[in-house]
């Protein structure tokens, strides 16, 4: 069903093949397009923005619904919606998976 494709990365430029079991995973997944960036620029692409994330990502404070302590979220509590520390977020979120 799927055969060995060579593709051009549109990071560097260079020819990269698209193996039969990459494309395999991709269909799995549910993904529909064929990757654009050769495995290396892929690699380097997920670090730089990782490293964004963290660097740039304000944390706003915050009390817990559940327990009162002190706490911080990455996004402005508008206070409309619950805000929940990460013990009470992760035992909330176990309640509702079983």
């Amino acid at each position: 069903m799927f055969e060995d494709k060579l593709l051009i990365c549109k990071e560097c430029g260079s020819e990269f093949t698209f193996s039969t079991s990459e494309q395999e995973d991709f269909s799995v997944k549910g993904y529909t397009n064929s990757p654009g960036r050769c495995g290396a620029c892929r690699e380097s692409r997920k670090a730089r923005i990782g490293k964004q994330a963290l660097i740039s990502q304000t944390r706003y404070p915050s009390v817990c619904a559940e327990c009162g302590s002190q706490t911080t979220v990455p996004f402005k509590p508008l206070g409309h919606k619950p805000i929940y520390c990460c013990n009470c977020y992760g035992s909330k979120k176990a309640v509702n998976f079983n």
